[in-house]
């Protein structure tokens, strides 16, 4: 059972793993939909984990697993940065300045 758990977390981090690649590439649309891949595997881990618990060895694997998926979410959040403050000014009206 604590396998199961561990594939939910294995899985979230190939998702978050995919959000970065497809974030370096500038394909938003792809990352907007594993995004909601993500929300229905942790959606789906919480249901699990409610009835399950890990080993010491499982959670130090499991603390593991979340510092990556931690990296790869910041650095999809810095890639994007850009393309939220191009798409507020697109939306607020404003052209975008030239540096």
């Amino acid at each position: 059972m604590q396998a199961a758990l561990l594939n939910y977390y294995e899985a979230i981090e190939r998702a978050s793993e995919q959000m970065l690649e497809a974030a370096r590439g500038g394909n938003w649309d792809q990352v907007v939909k594993l995004e909601g891949a993500c929300a229905l595997l942790i959606s789906q881990l919480k249901q699990a984990a409610a009835t399950r618990e890990l080993g010491a060895d499982e959670r130090q694997l499991k603390s593991r697993i979340m510092k990556r998926i931690l990296t790869n979410d910041a650095e999809v959040r810095t890639l994007a940065e850009p393309w939220l403050e191009d798409l507020d000014r697109l939306l607020a009206g404003r052209p975008k300045m030239l540096h």
